[in-house]
Formats: structure tokens, C-alpha cells, sequence
């Protein structure tokens, strides 16, 4: 494996997490970064850099961050996220790697750029629905507003500083299932 190949992988792992907040932001991302040569994709997936695909997932992802915006409707679009994340991350992680067999690459991109996102985007989910329950949706624009930079942030630095994002999704993901855990052995007190 080449030093190119493992660089690949951190980038679409960072990106697979990105889309965990937010489904289109780092596809968007990835597109200028395509466009603009910043990154070269697989020549299958080349056309992601195309002014038509950079002006589609533009618009896609303004209307995805402001929909999260409107109350009810963010629990809605995270009943279809979950789904469409996994499915982002393996997109994203499959344009990425390079120099690596299909069957590694599928592999990978399953595994590790669908699987991160759908993880992230299931915890980001029950964090919605938490803020929801407790705050009546009060507090959900305020959680949007975090997903959002996050997943802008995350999206720069994978495409910036593509190990050191890979860093980041591996300590978030630890801190997720730490979380997890926490809450699954976590016993109802009897009052």
C-alpha cells in the first residue's frame, strides 16, 4: 500500500464522517476540491468535479442546511438520514481511494466510509431527538448549528490535512461508543 493509498483513505474516511452531519456539505466540499484541483478523484468518479455536479450539490446543500433549521421537519430528515449518510460514505470513500483493488476498495468503502457515517449520523440523530424531547424542539437550531460547522470543519481538514482528520474520526467515534456504552449499562434508579 503507497503512501498516495493510505492519504486516500484518511480523506474519504473524513469525509465518510462529515456526511454523518450533513449528507451533501462534504460532497459539496468534495466537489470544489475536484474542481478547483485540489484533489483528484478515481476517473470514475471525476465527474463530481463538473460545474453541473458542483452546482447541484451547491444547491442541495443549502437546502439541506436549512431545512434542519425548521422545527419538526430536522426529526423528519433524520428518520432518512441515517441511510443516506451510509450511503454517502461509501460514495465519498469509493471516489477517494486510490491504487487499491475493487474488492479493497468496496471493502473499504462499506465498511469504513459507510459504516463511520452511518454511525455518526445515528448518534447525531438521537441527539436531535433528545433536544426534542427535553427542550420541545427549542434547542434543535442550536444543535443544527453544531452539526453544520462540524461537518464544514471536518470536511476542510479532511480535504486539508487528510491524517490528521482520520486522527479526529477515530477519537470521535471512540467517544460515541463510550457514550453508548455509558447510557446502555446505565441503571434506572429506584425511587
Amino acid at each position: 500500500m503507497t503512501v498516495e493509498s493510505i492519504i486516500s483513505i484518511c480523506l474519504g474516511v473524513g469525509l465518510a464522517a462529515s456526511t454523518g452531519f450533513r449528507v451533501f456539505l462534504p460532497l459539496f466540499a468534495l466537489s470544489l476540491a475536484a474542481y478547483f484541483n485540489v484533489w483528484e478523484l478515481n476517473e470514475s468518479w471525476e465527474w463530481i468535479g463538473s460545474p453541473a455536479a458542483l452546482i447541484t450539490l451547491g444547491v442541495a446543500t443549502i437546502i439541506e442546511v436549512f431545512a434542519y433549521f425548521i422545527p419538526y421537519i430536522d426529526n423528519a430528515l433524520d428518520s432518512i438520514a441515517v441511510p443516506l449518510a451510509a450511503l454517502a460514505g461509501t460514495a465519498v470513500m469509493m471516489s477517494t481511494v486510490a491504487d487499491l483493488s475493487p474488492v479493497v476498495t468496496w471493502a473499504l468503502a462499506i465498511i469504513a466510509g459507510g459504516g463511520t457515517a452511518a454511525a455518526i449520523s445515528g448518534s447525531s440523530s438521537t441527539t436531535r431527538l433528545a433536544s426534542t424531547a427535553t427542550t420541545g424542539g427549542l434547542a434543535n437550531p442550536v444543535v443544527s448549528t453544531i452539526e453544520t460547522g462540524t461537518a464544514t470543519v471536518m470536511s476542510v481538514i479532511s480535504i486539508i490535512f487528510p491524517v490528521f482528520a482520520f486522527i479526529i474520526v477515530v477519537l470521535l467515534l471512540f467517544f460515541i461508543f463510550k457514550l453508548f456504552k455509558k447510557f446502555r449499562t446505565a441503571k434506572p434508579k429506584n425511587g
